[in-house]
């Protein structure tokens, strides 16, 4: 399969300019690992802060790995334990607060309770903007309204200071160390351009831009995060606690962590199932959307698997459980979306590309306005400084950076509460550009089990035809018998001197006669099949059909066609697939006819059979001479086709390890009309995306020019800057509601 190289990702509203952080793998590293510490930097926002802390840790000798998610802020250290108090000594000297994480139920880590992304991100912190921002207008009013005494002057500077010190310290702080190292961030520019308006004498709008900036961040960060923990609140669904069976037959409630493997717990109708199991006594329906989108409740019998997270509806059921709770479905999903989240997209890499430019592009005009505007102009020089600080402002790249990650995570996680997981922003924006998809027949289009769709009787009763093969059938495992046996739904006599026949059947005695239920070679074997017959089995043949034989000694009895059954969704799938401009390819393992006859069922147009595993790969490629192709299968047999593939498809991959590690893209359920739902959600999603870039660079565009040629000031900056973040925020939040059908 295709190698999945995560990268990190702007996360929060708190965001930064600069130059992309490097490609870093990204893992959810429990502490318990051996070397291994994991760290919450809950004001590490973006790639650009991401390489600070990288920066700050090269010259800490001893680490032997870094390992970054920024979509939860946590950094994983690899070092023996002497090297950690070195290696926090140098993230805090960068401008960062590491906090140890302690370990959870079902997941990685966890910070201490009550932990926040922002100092502002707090009650006392909510406080502190309220007063900084009421400390702010005082200090306006009393330069618009009071006497201009030097007793009015110093108060009016106090109350912006500490405005500034209740608003700003961690900009500042954030600031100065990127300063230190030469790096020009959104915190910076802050930091910069808020120090310099209050040197210039103008305090009142340095207090009112921070204090403005502060809260534009917490809102921002807010925001960003609802995008960010929409697919967490699924940890939620999982009950920390479980009725387990002890071993004198009692039950006891123990916590879900502390449920072995092969433990039997008890579910009561409208409790939810705690840890991942299948089904030992029983019957209910359990309403499995959260974990496979599926709306309709699916019954439940003994033998059958459930997950955790998923809600039992009607009977009492207990269950043997197949995972730890640390392992289960859910918590599977959970880490493979956090790990998408941190991958980003070929957009985002752009727009992180773009502010690499952008950033030391706005410093550079700030300071050619400062310099040049007094000299071109006339002007006084504070005027031109000024204007410089006002570029500075509206030149902060937030609202650009922050549109694309919000966009990405919105729209993973709007597909996986679909049942739809996909591996990252680069595979999401791949999906929109597809032009093929090939698809594989079995489990993917059919049912993936035979089914008995016909049977005539030739000769004889037609009910004791059938009482014969059913209690043939019924003594046989083999998939075709079964299939006959559960489609007569007949109970069978006694049946003596069975014996199955290799490759071609089985034969028993029933009241003193012989009757044999085979295979067409069988039945050529026995020099029982005429003219007719044969013309009879190439029909069903010709269907796709697999033909088995009751015989007796006085010939054929009855003929049984067992097929692999279309499911009722695929020919809807097919049909929404066409409709979105993508060409539908059968690929199967299956002879050439039984592959035309499925595809005709679909509506598919191509169909290709016989193909070996080889055959699929060199079909994908042939298939990619017309765009982008999408193979879909089980994620197993068909692996170096949906390597080839520019995006592979892995089908009804619940519980299913090897599936959801070996595919781009995984539908839980074996919904095949998921996969249209994720290309257009893919195209929505990069609508949305270039909608947010085109109005945040339309916004700076136009206070740009108010900026230099108009009368735009600091305030108005720092409001249309937080206004359009705000909105495109918003805007990407829209796909956490999108609806199958958009």
């Amino acid at each position: 399969m295709k190698s999945q190289h995560s990268t990190s990702s702007c996360s929060s509203g708190a965001c930064c300019g600069g130059a992309p952080a490097a490609t870093v793998p990204v893992s959810s590293m429990p502490v318990s690992r051996a070397g291994t510490a994991v760290y919450r930097i809950p004001t590490m926002d973006c790639p650009v802060e991401e390489a600070e802390i990288r920066r700050a840790l090269e010259g800490v000798s001893g680490i032997r790995a870094l390992d970054f998610q920024l979509g939860a802020r946590t950094l994983a250290i690899t070092a023996p334990a002497h090297v950690l108090p070195r290696a926090l000594e140098s993230i805090t000297g960068a401008g960062f607060k590491p906090q140890p994480m302690q370990p959870r139920q079902g997941d990685g880590a966890q910070a201490g309770p009550g932990h926040h992304d922002h100092e502002h991100d707090t009650p006392s912190g909510i406080r502190r903007l309220a007063w900084a921002l009421a400390l702010a207008l005082l200090a306006e009013g009393i330069e618009l309204f009071a006497a201009h005494t030097t007793a009015f002057e110093l108060a009016g500077m106090a109350l912006a200071l500490a405005a500034i010190a209740l608003s700003g310290l961690e900009t500042y702080t954030k600031g100065f160390a990127a300063l230190r190292r030469g790096r020009l961030t959104i915190n910076a520019l802050m930091s910069v351009a808020v120090t310099g308006a209050f040197l210039i004498g103008q305090w009142p709008e340095a207090a009112m831009v921070m204090a403005l900036y502060g809260i534009a961040e917490l809102i921002e960060a807010r925001a960003a995060d609802r995008a960010r923990n929409a697919i967490r609140t699924l940890m939620a669904l999982a009950p920390e606690q479980a009725d387990v069976r002890q071993a004198d037959g009692s039950w006891k409630v123990l916590s879900a962590g502390a449920v072995a493997v092969g433990d039997t717990v008890r579910i009561r109708p409208g409790e939810r199932v705690p840890l991942d199991g299948t089904v030992t006594r029983g019957t209910s329906a359990v309403n499995q959307a959260p974990v496979t989108g599926e709306s309709i409740p699916v019954d439940k019998q003994p033998g059958d698997a459930v997950f955790a997270g998923t809600v039992n509806d009607t009977g009492e059921i207990e269950v043997r459980v197949t995972a730890p709770a640390s392992d289960s479905t859910l918590t599977r999903i959970i880490h493979a979306v956090e790990q998408a989240q941190s991958a980003r997209a070929p957009t985002q890499r752009f727009v992180d590309r773009f502010a690499q430019v952008y950033t030391p592009a706005i410093f550079a005009l700030a300071v050619a306005t400062a310099v040049l505007l007094p000299w071109l102009t006339d002007a006084p020089w504070t005027s031109g400084v000024y204007k410089a600080l006002v570029l500075l402002v509206i030149g902060c790249p937030c609202a650009l950076v922050i549109s694309t990650p919000v966009t990405v995570v919105s729209a993973l996680a709007a597909a996986a509460r679909r049942g739809v997981l996909i591996k990252g922003g680069t595979h999401l924006e791949q999906a929109r550009s597809l032009k093929v998809v090939a698809l594989d027949k079995t489990g993917t289009l059919t049912e993936g089990r035979p089914k008995l769709v016909h049977w005539e009787s030739l000769q004889g009763e037609r009910d004791a035809n059938a009482l014969l093969a059913a209690s043939l059938a019924a003594r046989s495992d083999h998939p075709v018998s079964q299939a006959i046996a559960a489609g007569l739904a007949l109970q069978g006599n006694g049946i003596s001197a069975f014996k199955a026949l290799a490759g071609r059947g089985v034969e028993g005695v029933m009241a003193g006669r012989r009757y044999v239920l085979g295979n067409h070679r069988l039945a050529e074997e026995r020099g029982q099949c005429g003219a007719a017959l044969e013309q009879r089995l190439r029909a069903q043949e010709a269907q796709g059909r697999s033909v088995t034989l009751l015989m007796g000694d006085d010939g054929v009895l009855a003929v049984f066609a067992v097929a692999d059954t279309i499911k009722p969704t695929s020919r809807e799938a097919v049909a929404q697939l066409r409709a979105l401009g993508v060409t539908p390819v059968l690929l199967t393992g299956d002879n050439a006819a039984t592959g035309q006859t499925i595809a005709r069922e679909a509506g598919i147009d191509e169909a290709r059979g016989n193909l070996l595993p080889e055959d699929k790969l060199a079909a994908v490629q042939e298939l990619r001479r017309r765009g982008a192709v999408a193979m879909v299968g089980d994620g197993i047999n068909d692996a170096p086709a949906l390597a080839r593939a520019d995006l592979g498809v892995a089908m009804g991959a619940a519980g299913t390890d090897t599936a959801m590690e070996a595919a781009d893209v995984v539908v839980m359920n074996d919904d095949l009309r998921r996969l249209p739902e994720a290309i257009r959600l893919s195209r929505r999603a990069h609508a949305v995306l270039w909608q947010n870039i085109a109005f945040a660079l339309g916004v700076k565009a136009v206070f740009f020019v108010l900026a230099v040629f108009g009368s735009a000031t600091m305030w108005m900056a720092v409001f249309a800057d937080m206004g359009a973040t705000l909105i495109v925020v918003a805007n990407g939040l829209r796909l956490l509601k999108a609806r199958p059908q958009e």
